[in-house]
């Protein structure tokens, strides 16, 4: 089948995503626990990557090059992998899949997912969903295909060489595990793993931008994206200042049913999670925190927690550099720009990055080489959130992958030259 061809069948899943978009939406919320506006924004990212994709598929292709022998071409051909293996994780149930799958499919390949044990159903909607445009386009529905199970599927597919690429995202732990495997066969993998993410506030950073910004990267989700700030470096000179309407921001977080249009902050997605989240706490107290606000469970039925700020750590606490997938935000004081810098690189992880300020020579060094190392380098906008068209991924132990945007396409195929 023609890529622009290829295209057109993944313009219709996107239409098909689109027709049952709340609905979809719900049973994010349902099984995750994030609220209903994000689980409704998880699937329109689906949406928007089968749009991006149809274009793409009018546009794969390599370079002719010169030869240096009389008569010949150069030529750069991209051919499909094959079969893509797509594991994801809980608190993306729906998006990353989509990231994966609208790419792999208009460079032609087959997929096999395996979505978190405790996502099912929105895993199994979503399939069903492709099945039936590809079953209307005379295609096997099986060309996008499911299976639901725990470490031993994941591993299975690791270790089969029939996967010819497998992309996966989870913890760095279990992605280590996952790369070994994959690699022992001199197979293709996609990582995107954690993330231990900072805000850097400068002096001269616009407050009214910095406040609701550092709210929704550590708040929203409930601290449970790869890309959550865990980290808020603020200058010595504005640091009490910011802490103060921060925690006056906190306060005013509307926590509930995540299906309630008033709810901006949800539960943590299992019991595991709370006891994780209690100890991170206790912790940072034991190596010298102060709680300003939160760090305790909600009385309520759920996996409720407090959303959380820590001040008085230093920045290489064991704790700071410890990615703790909950709503505590460290913050932290600095008195000059190549020490903070240095900081935001020291952790293991480097997947996202924002600094606040209005100083033009400050912010492009941030972005060259001696500025931030992370794969997603952010300029007065807060760590999370991501735009389809843009390759993401991170450095270091969050894996190197990259999915969706600009060339990441080229990992789902095989040079010919």
């Amino acid at each position: 089948i023609p890529a622009p061809k290829r295209g057109e069948i993944v313009r219709q899943i996107g239409d098909a995503l689109r027709q049952k978009i709340k609905v979809l939406g719900s049973l994010v919320s349902l099984e995750m626990g994030k609220i209903f506006v994000e689980g409704v924004g998880e699937v329109q990212e689906y949406v928007d990557v089968c749009d991006y994709a149809v274009g793409l598929s009018r546009m794969i292709g390599g370079p002719i090059l010169p030869s240096e022998r009389p008569g010949h071409a150069l030529i750069e051909q991209w051919n499909p992998v094959g079969l893509v293996g797509v594991i994801t994780a809980f608190n993306f149930p729906v998006a990353v899949y989509g990231w994966n799958s609208a790419i792999a499919m208009i460079c032609g390949n087959a997929c096999l997912w395996k979505g978190a044990p405790t996502t099912s159903l929105v895993s199994v909607a979503v399939t069903k969903i492709i099945a039936k445009v590809l079953e209307d386009n005379k295609l096997p529905g099986a060309i996008c295909s499911l299976v639901c199970g725990g470490a031993d599927i994941g591993t299975a597919m690791a270790r089969d060489e029939r996967m010819d690429l497998l992309s996966f995202t989870g913890s760095t732990k279990v992605g280590k595990q996952v790369a070994l495997m994959v690699q022992e066969r001199f197979g293709r993998s996609l990582l995107e793993l954690g993330g231990n993410n900072a805000i850097i506030v400068f002096e001269d950073a616009d407050l009214n931008l910095v406040i609701p910004s550092a709210l929704f990267a550590a708040v929203g989700t409930a601290g449970q994206r790869c890309t959550t700030a865990r980290r808020l470096f603020l200058h010595e000179s504005i640091h009490d200042e910011v802490v103060a309407k921060l925690a006056k921001a906190y306060a005013q977080v509307r926590i509930g049913d995540p299906w309630d249009s008033d709810t901006l902050y949800g539960p943590l997605h299992t019991k595991e999670a709370v006891k994780m989240f209690l100890d991170a706490v206790e912790q940072a107290k034991q190596q010298g925190g102060s709680v300003v606000c939160g760090g305790k469970v909600i009385n309520r039925p759920g996996n409720y927690v407090e959303p959380t700020i820590v001040t008085g750590l230093p920045h290489n606490a064991p704790i700071v550099h410890t990615e703790t997938f909950a709503p505590i935000l460290y913050v932290l004081k600095f008195k000059e720009e190549e020490e903070v810098f240095a900081w935001n690189n020291e952790v293991k992880q480097g997947l996202s990055s924002s600094i606040f300020t209005k100083d033009l020579g400050r912010i492009f060094r941030w972005l060259g080489p001696k500025g931030s190392d992370c794969g997603i380098v952010n300029v007065n906008i807060p760590t999370s959130g991501a735009e389809i068209g843009g390759a993401f991924g991170g450095e270091k132990h969050t894996g190197g992958g990259r999915e969706s945007g600009s060339d990441s396409w080229k990992l789902y195929m095989r040079r010919s030259t």
